[in-house]
């Protein structure tokens, strides 16, 4: 079955996408599967590991919020991963190597959103960032302390799936992309839900370029992302519509990351920061496989795989008064 995937791939493939037999390998050698390619055997321990399940009940923009249909961490990681694969099967490049990263990207991802991790970046001595922490979580947290063992190319897309990273596979630029254009769109799409945005409000300049809805945005940046790297060496934007998808980056920033639902924020703060000070202060208390003899990378290990609800069950099980307690 592999042989017949490695057959399709050397037909349909471009010349410049990753085929599955060319990868650079794991960490530690193990015994191939003889039915599937080692992207998809990465993709599916991503998809089963507990890290991933986790994503649901993640924060992506507003917490807890009222109403079904705000986005998670977990429904962004899906959004992703559709709009990856569709570029990379548009572009000729490899899907299953695309949907290995994409659904890989944000393990790494604290509580409550950004706002978990400019904490945890303030106080942990080694910084945070999820990127490295996705890399971490699959290299080292997962499967007990054992890690997944993936290949270097998903490693290297997790890693630098960001906008400032720079992947070294075709597969890992278009989930950069996809990751910033599912975002900013979506979470455009919940501001306004919320009430915290107005449609008239975001730039014009950015809304003559890529329409009103959401729908239209994404197929806009998706088919101009194909016109401007088809049959090329690289994967990029048109120029117009790189800088038009800068400036709904930046609006989104200033208008909404920063400012939505800020008493929550300042109530997240407290107890991320709360939760980490009592961490580094009692490691023995964390489970395994937490490295206790770090107390401050054990913390941040510990309290960026928590979920929103689990975070706030945790801070009120061990500060706030007890029903009966003397």
């Amino acid at each position: 079955m592999k042989e017949k995937t490695y057959e399709k791939e050397r037909e349909f493939l471009s010349p410049y996408a990753k085929k599955s037999w060319e990868s650079a390998g794991r960490l530690k050698e193990e015994e191939e599967c003889p039915m599937r390619t080692d992207f998809q055997r990465d993709r599916d321990r991503i998809i089963y590991s507990k890290a991933f399940r986790r994503l649901k009940n993640k924060t992506q923009v507003f917490f807890a919020p009222d109403g079904d249909h705000y986005m998670s961490r977990l429904t962004h990681t899906l959004d992703v991963c559709q709009i990856a694969r569709s570029l990379a099967r548009c572009l000729g490049l490899n899907e299953d190597l695309a949907e290995a990263i994409a659904l890989g990207h944000d393990l790494g991802h604290t509580p409550f959103g950004h706002v978990g991790e400019r904490v945890l970046n303030e106080l942990s001595p080694y910084g945070f960032h999820h990127a490295e922490q996705s890399l971490r979580v699959l290299d080292i947290l997962e499967k007990e302390g054992q890690g997944l063992n993936l290949t270097f190319e998903v490693r290297d897309g997790i890693l630098n799936h960001t906008s400032k990273g720079k992947p070294v596979t075709l597969e890992g630029v278009v989930v950069s992309y996809a990751d910033r254009i599912a975002y900013i769109n979506h979470d455009i799409e919940d501001a306004i839900r919320a009430g915290f945005l107005a449609e008239e409000e975001l730039p014009k300049e950015a809304v003559r370029v890529f329409g009103r809805d959401t729908s239209k945005r994404i197929n806009t940046a998706i088919n101009d992302i194909v016109k401007a790297s088809e049959g090329q060496p690289f994967v990029k934007m048109s120029e117009e519509k790189e800088g038009a998808l800068r400036e709904l980056r930046a609006f989104m920033f200033n208008r909404v990351y920063e400012r939505a639902n800020k008493l929550i924020q300042d109530n997240a703060k407290r107890m991320i920061e709360t939760l980490y000070f009592y961490f580094t202060s009692h490691a023995e208390e964390l489970p395994p496989p937490y490295d206790k003899t770090d107390a401050a990378r054990a913390a941040c290990d510990y309290l960026s795989s928590a979920t929103d609800h689990y975070a706030i069950s945790l801070f009120r099980s061990l500060f706030e008064p007890r029903e009966g307690a003397v």
